[in-house]
């Protein structure tokens, strides 16, 4: 294993900011971006979830062709399209080639984060794994602390192409630094099984199968909400607009604690916890209409789903790539993708089903869609605890 390096995982954590930032900044100007273009901010919502279909097809192709390259040349490559791509974002004339550079973005993205986990995998001691794994998740919620609330700001201020901008510059600097910060002999560990359908032969697994739909359903709950939160801060809870960047701010200091919560499950009781955390936010969604009606606690509310967001990551992918590792070896770059292939088709779901209950039924039903898929990902989370059960009673004997 090559030697771990501080300075290597917080390279690492940078790159998934700046992967979280280009995915999550739409979010936050959904209303400029459809002011700029003859479209309404339900159509532009669809812009969520056609990066997130484009991330999750693409990455597991992109990904097994990977094989025994340089993971550092690898990364190299898909950062600078991601840095292109940006720019191209940043400069659409018409809103056809805006959603094409997000397709490029999005597939780019979905195999950027595979090879940044098999670095951390690789990199990482067995006893700081979970740590730098949540902390690289933590990357994704920091974007939405400080880039998303940024990027709303610069929007307001500048246009919402400035964010843009930004993100292709950073991402061009971020080059440098991943040259000289990451091992460059690293490679995907070889069992002698060569062919694609090898790398494959892991979605066979009945627990990678389940794990794929408790991913999946897990995050769509929240996001049959979370693609229309700002203008459910303006128009539902009567936010002021110069407030509504430090609303953002604050959902994403939520998710950001998730994500930290998120590794302290996964270092004791992992996925065991999950259904009671399910409960709750089949709860918190369910009755989001009611408390909408008094502003204080419907912001409470939506603070306390952003605290349930991400923490399925760390026991999800962890438990993912111990699968891997034990019985699939050739196919750990692309179980380090698992979590997010899976985790974008529920955002398509999620934000998908979330434009269909805002253009038919209204925003205040959008919690009430949430817990249902909520309800969904707690069933399946209980199969999936059931399933691994069985398996470990039949190794033990």
């Amino acid at each position: 294993m090559a030697k771990f390096r501080n300075h290597s995982g917080f390279i690492l954590i940078l790159t998934s900011f700046l992967l979280g930032f280009s995915e999550f900044i739409i979010v936050g100007i959904l209303d400029d971006i459809a002011a700029s273009f003859p479209v309404d901010v339900s159509t532009a919502g669809y812009l969520v979830t056609i990066f997130a279909l484009a991330y999750a097809i693409s990455t597991p192709f992109v990904t097994t062709l990977i094989g025994r390259k340089r993971l550092l040349n690898v990364l190299l490559f898909l950062m600078s399209i991601f840095t292109i791509g940006n720019f191209v974002t940043a400069m659409a004339p018409t809103y056809a080639v805006l959603t094409l550079s997000r397709v490029v973005v999005a597939v780019v993205s979905g195999s950027g984060i595979s090879v940044i986990m098999a670095f951390a995998t690789y990199l990482a001691p067995m006893e700081r794994r979970a740590w730098l794994i949540a902390w690289i998740f933590s990357g994704f919620s920091i974007a939405s602390v400080f880039g998303v609330p940024l990027g709303t700001f610069l929007s307001t201020q500048f246009g919402w192409r400035s964010a843009f901008y930004l993100i292709a510059g950073l991402s061009f600097i971020l080059l440098f630094f991943l040259k000289i910060s990451l091992p460059d002999d690293l490679r995907q560990k070889s069992s002698g099984a060569t062919r694609f359908s090898d790398q494959l032969a892991i979605f066979k697994d009945p627990r990678i199968q389940l794990s794929a739909f408790v991913t999946m359903f897990s995050i769509a709950g929240i996001y049959a909400v979370y693609t229309y939160l700002r203008p459910i801060f303006s128009t539902e809870l009567g936010i002021a607009p110069s407030l509504v960047t430090l609303a953002f701010t604050a959902y994403g200091f939520m998710s950001l604690i998730s994500n930290q919560l998120s590794g302290k499950i996964a270092e004791r009781r992992g996925l065991l916890t999950m259904p009671k955390i399910y409960i709750a936010e089949i709860f918190l969604l369910g009755l989001l209409p009611v408390f909408l009606s008094i502003s204080w606690v419907g912001f409470l509310d939506l603070m306390l789903i952003g605290l349930t967001m991400y923490l399925l990551n760390s026991p999800i992918q962890l438990h993912m790539i111990g699968i891997a590792e034990n019985s699939y070896p050739q196919s750990m770059v692309l179980a380090s993708s698992f979590n997010s292939i899976f985790s974008n088709i529920g955002i398509a779901i999620g934000s998908a089903v979330g434009s269909q209950i805002a253009q038919n039924v209204g925003m205040q039903a959008l919690g009430p869609g949430g817990a249902v898929l909520a309800a969904i990902t707690l069933v399946l989370t209980l199969a999936l605890n059931h399933k691994n059960a069985q398996f470990t009673e039949s190794v033990e004997t």
